[in-house]
């Protein structure tokens, strides 16, 4: 059974987490071609594993499923690795060490991997040092230090300094999840290092383990403290050319390429926490920082300043420093979008200046001063001071590393040239030419990040799949080096080197200085165990490229992909390794990726399920293809909430790619029970209707052995009670009152679609009666026909609704049976087909059932049934309709706050402007949570999934509801989200149907029926 997450212990000893990582039942194999479990491995690995987990008390992992979730980081380049392992502490890094020098092992530190040059991957060892070593073990407020364990992801120690006033400078992008210590192998800086610089200059000490065995504590002035051979080579490389280290680096506030051997110098202290901070990985392995902290300022301010294009902006960004701004970021309009746009001050780019102050009004003096100072050369400024809007517009620069891997057009972008670097006021005489240089070799990209710094990020749309496109990548890679140093830049201004630009290093720093480096990591590593192949003695740019093992055609799939062009491969080519996913909190609305915050397990975040599936059409390290149990085990706990569909920046959908699997898992061999019972839900419930069962079934299910007898040949979770059965549908109630209004006269037809012709009425619409409503949950049903009725719609209903007949097919795609979904999506076309014919829209109640007819079906039943796409665009939730085709109609007051969650699907999906409307104008006050109920249609029922499905419910659903006004009325438009209320808390959720249905009644003084 799946367990969740356990937060470690005191000393940093985590609890042992089942799959991914660890286990001790974990096989052995080669660190090429190992198939499951690793059974086919060398005597030589075999070996290591032994010593390894005889040496070690942390996790010890050669299987292929976690070899396979490691072989690749956030950018182009991918490598196998032999093994990971989780050390505990110092102690067990040593001993790891220890093993791998005995056995000639390389190894590879790695964080959050969410590297973008490629360091940090590799063939031998990975360290995974976020499992255990993730504790802040001292934070001093009036020193302002922090002491960290290399583990611990930057935002929390970001929470953690907050309670002081205080925080840590350096914030990537990916600030909510990447590592400390990734930080400083990569001397990371992030949007604010105008006010408080890099990593650098934000690490005071280093505690440090060497693959040689020494244990050494770098920091400023600390090279008498080091070991004789260490200390005497570092002082005769220094001596031996200090002209050449006063002269050979170019003076710019974002040079992150090379060594930092300058740190060096008698004259800046001989500062050896500096000169490691950025040696990405390949000196020794950082086991504990001391970090500075500095003050937050109370009140921030953002100012937006418009520019007719890119160039305009980058050329006016360093005329801004002297206003002392936190942040001077840039993009462009290719980056941000038309809808985007719409928000920002009229321009073709944008700076977004970020300002600070003692209090609100003293921030907003601050912005308002500076945008004072810039709207001469603008062509337009805003000043935001609202936090919430503020967030929203950085989450569009927060994102742009995801949404830039695709242009316009749709097609695919990558990095490699991700952070060049230029002196800030040479910035847009660097852009114009980069710009010209991309037009020379006939490529695209889409320039943003920190002008202030003169750095810029760029996903460029390389063709790095075929021999002439990697060609290209090469020759416009050398010229653009070039370019770079004929500005007086940096190769890298971030991200680091790694392989994809260390090759190109003596371009910019010359033979000499490069001849210095390859010394400087041989004291360190005179075995040249850490991390080869990175900064010194580099791979090939275009070496190991992580597309080179995808299939060279598409594979035959069953759905068609079409912001993919068809292709499998393409679509899991969408993950580019950002990892918004592994962010374990859930901010606003956001719902990605609950499974992942419930286990912390990489094999359950979107990104790691993508890893996966990538490893399996390569077929290199998971040899089953469609068949891989790795790929199924990392699959069964997605909930299938399509949040990474809305949350990944680059649109990753997880639950269509499950689908897809298990259709090809499962084709020709016998099920999971739970298919049967949940994916064939709708036909069981259309014959228990028919046969008029409901109160048979509802009784038999609160007798104990029959209820789990039930559970037990379903598949069904023990632990879960099975939901009753409407004793009367939706769709049979719908009939006998029309036939009851028809013989009083009250109407004069039956209020279904075929009796009136389906004559198009900008009045009528299509109630549709999905299985949920129809079966579970007649009183939504009854309830949004009396609302739409009152706001003067004429609802009609198709024939035969429900079950077998009508049915949008979503549990049977959840499942994986595609090819009978599209068997009943066909079927529910040829029904529907004279409602779309006549125009009329589809009211659909349940919020998965509409985003299933609006994605999946069109994207099953593709191009060649037109009738899909007219069906899709047809379909409105119950608040969109209201708002669309009822604009004048006033809806009850109910004027109480209300609790409860977003349904998942209606998040990723369909949105929710309309509902948020809904209720405003109802009186209905306060934000439903993010995140995910966690019962997620079947996903909850499954065995194996309770604990899963509860821990997701008590990441934000459920303290809502326990912690809700007494008056507080609990909405939950899905009935997966009521379920899990009311079986977790019971607690009645209700759907915004019910809730106006009974304002209605109680205003007229009945009730509703």
């Amino acid at each position: 059974m799946a367990q969740t997450r356990r937060e470690p212990d005191g000393d940093g000893a985590g609890e042992r987490r089942p799959g991914g990582a660890g286990g001790e039942g974990a096989g052995c194999g080669g660190s090429q071609g190992a198939g499951r479990g690793g059974e086919r491995g060398t005597d030589g690995a075999h070996e290591l594993a032994r010593a390894l987990r005889a040496a070690m008390r942390g996790e010890v992992a050669f299987d292929a499923t976690a070899r396979a979730l490691t072989t690749m980081d956030a950018s182009n380049y991918r490598r196998v690795p032999l093994a990971v392992v989780a050390p505990r502490d110092a102690d067990d890094i040593a001993a790891a060490l220890a093993v791998c020098r005995e056995h000639a092992v390389p190894v590879v530190p790695r964080g959050g991997g969410t590297s973008i040059a490629g360091q940090a991957t590799g063939t031998g060892v990975v360290l995974d040092l976020t499992r255990h070593l993730n504790r802040v073990i001292r934070l001093d407020p009036e020193a302002r230090t922090a002491v960290v364990q290399p583990g611990v992801i930057c935002d929390d120690l970001r929470s953690a300094a907050a309670a002081h006033g205080l925080t840590f400078g350096p914030d990537p992008s990916t600030h909510s999840r990447c590592t400390i210590g990734g930080m400083i192998g990569n001397n990371s800086c992030g949007s604010h290092s105008v006010a408080w610089g890099t990593t650098a200059d934000n690490v005071r000490e280093l505690e440090v383990l060497l693959y040689g065995g020494e244990r050494v504590r770098l920091g400023q002035g600390s090279l008498g403290a080091l070991p004789t051979r260490l200390r005497d080579g570092l002082r005769a490389l220094v001596d031996g050319d200090l002209a050449l280290l006063r002269t050979g680096f170019p003076e710019l506030p974002r040079r992150i390429s090379g060594y930092a051997l300058d740190e060096l110098l008698p004259e800046k202290g001989i500062d050896l926490a500096r000169a490691f901070t950025g040696s990405e990985g390949t000196l020794g392995v950082a086991c504990e920082a001391t970090v500075r902290l500095v003050a937050a300022p109370r009140a921030r301010a953002l100012a937006i300043l418009g520019y007719a294009e890119e160039s305009s902006a980058a050329d006016a960004a360093h005329t801004l420093l002297p206003y002392g701004p936190l942040t001077v970021e840039g993009m462009a309009s290719d980056l941000v979008g038309p809808l985007a746009a719409a928000s920002l001050p009229r321009g073709g780019a944008w700076l977004f200046v970020e300002v600070g102050g003692d209090d609100p009004k003293q921030a907003r003096a601050h912005a308002e001063a500076l945008a004072r100072g810039a709207a001469g050369a603008c062509t337009g400024t805003a000043v935001i001071t609202d936090p919430a809007h503020q967030r929203s517009l950085w989450r569009i620069r927060e994102d742009a590393s995801g949404t830039a891997t695709r242009m316009p057009d749709g097609s695919e972008a990558w990095p490699g040239w991700e952070d060049c670097a230029v002196p800030p006021a040479q910035l847009g005489r660097y852009l114009r030419d980069f710009r010209s240089l991309l037009a020379e070799h006939g490529l695209r990209g889409t320039p943003y990040g920190h002008f202030g710094d003169g750095c810029i990020h760029v996903r460029i749309d390389f063709d790095l799949l075929t021999a002439p496109g990697i060609a290209r990548f090469r020759h416009f890679s050398q010229d653009l080096a070039h370019l770079v140093v004929a500005h007086g830049g940096s190769l890298s201004g971030e991200h680091g080197d790694g392989q994809a630009r260390a090759e190109l290093l003596p371009t910019m720093y010359g033979p000499r200085l490069v001849a210095l480096f390859e010394r400087f990591k041989d004291l360190w590593d005179p075995a040249g165990g850490m991390n080869p192949g990175m900064l010194t003695r580099p791979h090939r740019m275009d070496e190991n490229l992580r597309f080179a093992v995808l299939p060279s055609r598409p594979v035959d799939v069953a759905f068609g992909y079409p912001e993919d062009g068809g292709d499998f491969s393409a679509a899991v080519r969408r993950c580019v390794g950002v990892a918004k996913c592994r962010d374990t909190s859930v901010s606003g609305s956001a719902v990605m990726c609950p499974s992942y915050r419930a286990t912390g397990e990489e094999q359950h975040s979107t990104r790691g399920r993508a890893r996966l599936l990538h490893e399996m059409l390569a077929g290199e390290v998971i040899e089953d293809g469609w068949r891989s149990t790795e790929v199924r085990d990392a699959l069964d706990l997605c909930l299938s909430c399509k949040g990474c569909r809305s949350d990944c920046p680059v649109g990753v959908d997880m639950a269509t790619y499950k689908a897809e699997f298990l259709h090809h898992h499962y084709a020709g061999r016998l099920r999971p029970a739970a298919h049967y019972a949940m994916g064939w839900l709708p036909l069981w419930l259309r014959g228990a209707a028919t046969l008029r069962l409901a109160p048979a079934a509802n009784a038999a299910s609160r007798v104990a052995l029959l209820a789990a007898l039930v559970k037990r040949m379903g598949g069904i979770a023990p632990e879960r009670s099975i939901p009753e059965v409407a004793p009367v549908p939706f769709t049979r109630w719908w009939r006998e009152r029309a036939r009851q209004r028809a013989r009083t006269g009250a109407v004069t037809d039956t209020g279904a679609v075929t009796d009136t012709g389906a004559r198009r009425s900008e009045a009528t619409v299509v109630l549709w009666p999905d299985t949920f409503t129809n079966h579970l949950s007649a009183s939504v049903g009854r309830a949004a026909v009396a609302v739409l009725e009152d706001a003067g719609l004429r609802v009609v209903v198709p024939p035969g609704g429900g079950g077998g007949s009508l049915c949008c097919g979503l549990t049977w795609v959840s499942t994986g049976q595609l090819d009978r979904a599209k068997k009943v999506m066909r079927r529910t076309l040829d029904i529907v087909t004279p409602a779309l014919e006549a125009g009329l829209p589809l009211v659909v109640l349940e919020p998965s059932c509409a985003a299933t007819l609006c994605s999946d079906l069109p994207e099953l039943l593709g191009p060649d049934e037109p009738r899909a796409a007219q069906l899709a665009s047809a379909v409105r939730t119950f608040a969109q309709a209201l708002d669309q085709y009822a604009p004048d109609w006033q809806p009850p007051r109910v004027d109480r706050p209300v609790v409860g969650q977003t349904h998942c699907h209606q998040h990723a999906v369909l949105g929710d402007a309309a509902e948020r409307t809904l209720r405003e104008r109802a009186g209905l006050t306060g934000e439903l949570s993010g995140g995910c109920c966690g019962l997620a249609g079947n996903f909850g029922f499954e065995v194996g999934h309770y604990e899963v499905s509860v821990a997701c419910a008590e990441e934000a659903l459920l303290p809502s509801v326990r912690e809700r006004p007494g008056d507080a009325e609990v909405l939950a438009d899905g009935f997966s989200c009521r379920t899990q209320l009311q079986q977790l808390a019971g607690q009645r959720g209700r759907h915004l149907a019910e809730v106006l249905a009974e304002a209605l009644a109680e205003g007229r003084g009945t009730a509703p029926r």
